[in-house]
């Protein structure tokens, strides 16, 4: 039986299956990143159960959704005692938040200790992204006593001199441009260390962060991976504008004082809490371009012991940017101060060529 005149001309949905209600007992960011397996296309495919979300301003979708998802659909190809210890991804075209996303898992090796796997992210047969990811059998290298072993410390809080503590269990500070989003974390104030130095290397951000709710017993150990790798996305290349003080927003700062009184307070608000003080100090400090990530490694150290419904601290820098790319290195510390993961990103990084009160953007 043909499909009627209003069928037919219904816009493609952002997904290939009908989005199931969201399941009250995850956590939302399990049900962000559910992904469902495609038997009946071939095996070891699957696709996005759920809209991705797309940032407003942004090229595309959040990259942290499609790294996230490419580690789910991996997981979900290898046995539940081996887990992901380290990936390696590439953004190679901006995703769209309008269709499918068809996620292919190659599986590369299997052995008694690793596995490996690569998998592909792609949108009308084409690849948008791409990651090797490598999982360990838990237990494998056997008793911790036995090994090498050493680990960086909790970062040092500037102000008290002691390690740095994470907010308190009912912290509700976001301002309203974050809280009000899409968001399945929740997260605090970023704080950027030796904000005065002229050096931009010598500069530190530091960021607390948490998934929304409690990551459930049947998403386990692996949901608990994914919401980090979906996180450790957040703010990541940003760390360039931050640490050089450029200015992000899609207006001219000098025309800060021509916006509506409600939105000149709810963009202060998210200047101050991304670590920058007064938009007003910006008049006359380089503007972005375009920033867009380039690649991706994440090194889950502790992959048994991350917790990410509970405060997590991340503190990020840039050893180096030039010729129009920069590099981010990012530590993720449990609350207690232990490394569970160190990631690194490359994203280019253009300046507005004509910045200043000509041609405004308002």
């Amino acid at each position: 039986m043909g499909k009627s005149e209003e069928e037919s001309k219904e816009a493609p949905r952002p997904t290939l299956i009908r989005p199931p209600p969201e399941d009250l007992s995850k956590a939302p960011i399990e049900n962000t990143l559910e992904v469902t397996e495609l038997a009946v296309i071939g095996p070891n495919i699957f696709t996005n159960a759920r809209q991705p979300w797309h940032p407003p301003g942004a090229r595309g979708i959040y990259g942290g959704a499609v790294i996230a998802m490419c580690l789910a659909a991996g997981q979900k190809t290898v046995p539940s005692d081996f887990l992901a210890h380290s990936m390696h991804c590439y953004f190679l075209l901006a995703g769209s938040a309008e269709l499918p996303i068809l996620f292919h898992v190659e599986l590369v090796r299997d052995g008694r200790s690793f596995a490996t796997r690569t998998v592909q992210a792609r949108q009308k047969g084409r690849c948008i992204f791409t990651t090797t990811i490598s999982f360990v059998r838990e237990g494998s290298s056997g008793p911790r006593g036995s090994q090498v072993s050493h680990a960086s410390s909790m970062p040092i809080d500037e102000k008290t001199g002691k390690p740095c503590q994470p907010p308190p269990d009912d912290y509700d500070g976001e301002p309203e441009l974050v809280r009000s989003g899409p968001n399945p974390f929740q997260s605090a104030r970023i704080e950027v260390t030796n904000a005065d130095s002229p050096r931009p290397q010598d500069k530190k951000t530091r960021q607390w962060y948490r998934a929304k709710g409690k990551i459930s017993a049947e998403g386990g150990q692996p949901a608990h991976l994914t919401a980090l790798a979906y996180v450790s996305d957040s703010y990541f290349i940003g760390t360039i504008g931050r640490i050089h003080k450029l200015w992000r927003f899609p207006f001219h700062p000098e025309d800060f004082d021509q916006l509506p009184e409600d939105v000149q307070e709810r963009v202060r608000a998210l200047h101050e809490w991304e670590g920058l003080g007064d938009p007003k100090d910006m008049v006359g400090r380089p503007e972005i371009g375009m920033m867009v990530s380039l690649d991706h490694s994440i090194y889950f150290h502790e992959p048994a012991k991350v917790r990410a419904d509970e405060w997590m601290l991340s503190e990020m820098e840039s050893p180096w940017a030039g010729d129009g790319r920069g590099v981010v290195t990012q530590r993720i510390y449990n609350k207690d101060g232990m490394l569970l993961a160190t990631c690194v990103q490359e994203g280019l990084v253009r300046l507005e060529k004509n910045p200043g009160k000509t041609d405004s953007k308002l």
